[in-house]
């Protein structure tokens, strides 16, 4: 039975025909994934986004507009009772020359450029990558 609503918010970051990606190992499975995370009791979606790119990577962002809102019902991979809602803004890195990873279950971080085969194993990471692709190639 589902029993919680996870809402997850993700920022897109380009650069010369590339996103910024995130390799992380979650719940012992390794990942390829946005920036972002979970929404906090009591924050903003947007305080959300700019929290955890403070977090995880010791950046500042602005955040430019909404880019995707998942569509489809769609269960956690790592929780059974948990439905997963998931939003996507696009926005600009104010101090990247102090990107540093933060959190220690990321691994590293990288530029996927959007002329490759799509690399995200989360199925709506992996919607927005073809959103993406369409809108930026």
């Amino acid at each position: 039975m589902i029993d919680k609503i996870n809402l997850r918010v993700y920022g897109i970051c380009i650069k010369n025909k590339s996103v910024l990606a995130l390799h992380e190992e979650y719940a012992g499975e390794h990942l390829l994934k946005l920036p972002g995370g979970g929404l906090e009791f009591g924050e903003s979606v947007i305080e959300c986004l700019k929290r955890e790119f403070n977090e995880e990577l010791n950046l500042d962002i602005k955040v430019v507009s909404h880019f995707y809102t998942q569509e489809d019902f769609l269960v956690s991979r790592f929780r059974d009772n948990e439905q997963l809602m998931t939003i996507y803004y696009l926005c600009e890195i104010i101090n990247e020359e102090d990107m540093l990873i933060i959190d220690p279950c990321i691994e590293t971080a990288e530029w996927v450029p959007f002329d490759q085969e799509n690399p995200f194993p989360l199925p709506i990471d992996n919607i927005v990558f073809e959103k993406l692709k369409q809108q930026y190639l």
